[in-house]
């Protein structure tokens, strides 16, 4: 059964995660223009008659770029929270009635393909990571984690099943510290509502990792705080002390990964 992902742009400029089924394609996040996710699609095969939704895990403009530009394109629903709506609403432009809201902490169709909301802890309003599974086969998880100030055990048990996961290993503790921004971004980066870090996402992926992970995506990378070296050694370097096999993928901000079977 198809069941793959694509992640069309990721880091601190725009975020964009395409998942489809042999029927139903939704994006979630389109922090990027809508040109942009178009020319992904188009040379992958994917058209756009497949779209069935764009979601918004929550209103930073890196995550909603396009949303509003997309759904009028593909006459497709706004999925978002009410109190991420009630941010971005006037940013998203005229969507007529094309509002679909959920409720984070419940799960939803789409087409044939689940989608399970969960809380993460970031400074927004509601901020949402999620876990995508086709109707026909729970076990195939997408599991998508970015904008986490801090690993919950409710993410632990969300992601804990997770066949391709997409975690944020967002910067470099050293490089984030001697680098130019001001300390209070600094310290809203470092907090338990800021992003991951390298050292960070190790520790996640460390309570995650199960013979059933094949894919892991480093995601989110800052451009200012990280280089994607850095992030993928300090990730390797653990998994070779336990001698792991998991495919390791950096995504990047201007270019798409390949689609992945998750």
């Amino acid at each position: 059964m198809l069941f793959q992902t694509l992640v069309i742009a990721s880091g601190s400029k725009g975020n964009c995660v395409l998942v489809q089924t042999a029927a139903t394609a939704i994006i979630i996040d389109a922090g990027v223009s809508v040109s942009r996710i178009l020319t992904a699609m188009e040379k992958h095969r994917i058209p756009g008659s497949k779209l069935r939704a764009v979601i918004v895990s929550h209103e930073h403009g890196d995550h909603t770029r396009s949303v509003g530009a997309l759904s009028r394109k593909f006459k497709i629903p706004i999925v978002i929270n009410r109190p991420t709506l009630a941010i971005c609403e006037t940013r998203l432009g005229r969507v007529d009635d094309r509002i679909q809201l959920f409720n984070t902490g419940t799960t939803f169709q789409i087409g044939d393909i689940i989608v399970e909301a969960f809380s993460s802890p970031h400074d927004a309003a509601d901020s949402c990571n999620f876990v995508c599974y086709p109707e026909m086969d729970a076990m195939r998880r997408l599991g998508i984690a970015t904008d986490l100030g801090y690993p919950t055990q409710l993410s632990v048990v969300k992601l804990s099943k997770a066949s391709t996961l997409i975690l944020e290993s967002n910067h470099d503790e050293v490089m984030l510290m001697e680098g130019p921004y001001d300390w209070h971004l600094k310290q809203r980066i470092r907090s338990t509502h800021g992003h991951l870090s390298n050292e960070q996402a190790v520790g996640l992926l460390s309570t995650l990792l199960h013979p059933g992970l094949k894919n892991l995506i480093l995601a989110h990378l800052s451009e200012v705080n990280n280089l994607p070296e850095l992030a993928k050694n300090t990730m390797n370097a653990y998994l070779e002390s336990v001698r792991s096999d998991i495919r390791l993928i950096v995504a990047e901000q201007d270019r798409e990964t390949e689609l992945i079977d998750v």
